[in-house]
C-alpha cells in the first residue's frame, strides 16, 4: 500500500558518496568541521544558509536562556529513568525530551503560533484591536495566554527581560516583539491578574524577528534542553538522586483509594 506522495522525493539537507559528505551544499570535512561553530551549523542545517551576526547572537542567547531551569518535570523524568536503567542514556534523554509539551519548555512553539495568529489578525484591523479581541476570546474560554505568566517569576521573568533587552540592543526587535509587548500590555487588565512576559514568549518573538520559521520553533527548546539533560544525566551517574526523588514523591502523596479488602467485601455482599 502506498501511503502519501512517494514520487519525486528529495532532501536538500545532506548526501554522501565514497569520497565526500555534503551538508547543505558544503563539504563537511573541508568546509564545516573546525570552521563553523555549532549554533551556525544548527541554523545552516535547518534554514539552509548561515546566520548573520545578529541571528547568531539571538539564537545563542535563546539557547542559553532555556537550557537549564532546575529539577523541572522533564529533568526528574530523565534522572529517574537513568536511576532505574543506568545503561540507557538514550532512554533517559528520550524520557526528558518527551516531557516537553505545552506547559514545560515546549510552550515556545505555542506562544510563537499565538504571536503569528494575532499578527495575522492585525492585518485586518490594527495590532491593539487584534490583541484585545484575542485576549477577550481567551478569557471567555478560560484559556491561558501563551507566552505570559510564570508560577515562580510572578513579578517578571528575568530571562525574558534580558532577551528582549538584547533584541532591542541588536536591532532585532520587529513586529513579533512588538506584538508580544502589546499582548503583555493589555493582558493584565483583561485577565485581571499580573501576566509578565515569560521566557517561552520572548524566545519565539526574538527568533521569529530574527528569521526563524515558526514551524521549527519547538526545535529551539528541544536542542537547548538536550544540553541541560546531558548535564543532569552525568550528575545522576555520579551522585544519584533519582530514587530519592521517587521516595519523596511516594512520601508526599497520600493514598485515598478504598482500604485493603474493600473490593473482596463488596464482591461478597452482592
Amino acid at each position: 500500500m502506498r501511503i502519501g506522495k512517494q514520487d519525486l522525493a528529495f532532501t536538500a539537507i545532506a548526501t554522501s558518496d565514497a569520497h565526500t559528505i555534503t551538508v547543505r551544499g558544503h563539504d563537511l570535512c573541508s568546509e564545516l568541521i573546525g570552521r563553523i561553530d555549532f549554533t551556525d551549523y544548527f541554523w545552516l542545517l535547518v534554514i539552509g544558509s548561515r546566520p548573520d551576526e545578529r541571528q547568531r547572537a539571538i539564537t545563542n542567547a535563546c539557547l542559553v536562556a532555556i537550557a537549564e531551569h532546575g529539577l523541572v518535570p522533564s529533568v526528574q523524568a530523565a534522572r529517574m529513568t537513568l536511576a532505574a536503567a543506568p545503561e540507557a542514556w538514550q532512554g533517559a534523554m528520550a524520557a526528558g525530551l518527551l516531557g516537553m509539551g505545552t506547559v514545560v519548555a515546549g510552550s515556545s512553539e505555542t506562544a510563537g503560533r499565538y504571536i503569528v495568529e494575532v499578527l495575522e489578525a492585525s492585518r485586518r484591523s490594527d495590532l491593539r484591536t487584534a490583541a484585545r479581541e484575542s485576549l477577550e476570546a481567551l478569557k471567555a474560554s478560560r484559556s491561558k495566554v501563551p507566552g505570559l505568566g510564570h508560577p515562580q517569576h510572578s513579578s517578571g521573568d528575568p530571562r525574558a527581560d534580558t532577551l528582549l533587552a538584547l533584541a532591542d540592543r541588536l536591532g532585532v526587535s520587529g513586529e513579533h516583539v512588538a506584538c508580544l509587548r502589546t499582548i503583555a500590555d493589555l493582558a493584565p487588565g483583561i485577565m485581571n491578574r499580573p501576566l509578565p512576559i515569560n521566557v517561552s514568549g520572548a524566545i519565539p518573538a526574538l527568533m521569529l524577528d530574527a528569521g526563524w520559521p515558526v514551524d521549527a520553533m519547538k526545535g529551539i527548546p528541544l536542542l537547548a534542553r538536550a544540553a541541560g539533560l546531558v548535564a543532569h544525566l552525568y550528575e545522576e551517574s555520579q551522585r544519584s538522586i533519582g530514587f530519592i526523588m521517587s521516595h519523596q514523591a511516594d512520601s508526599a502523596i497520600a493514598y485515598d483509594g478504598p482500604p485493603a479488602g474493600a473490593s473482596a467485601t463488596a464482591t461478597g455482599s452482592e
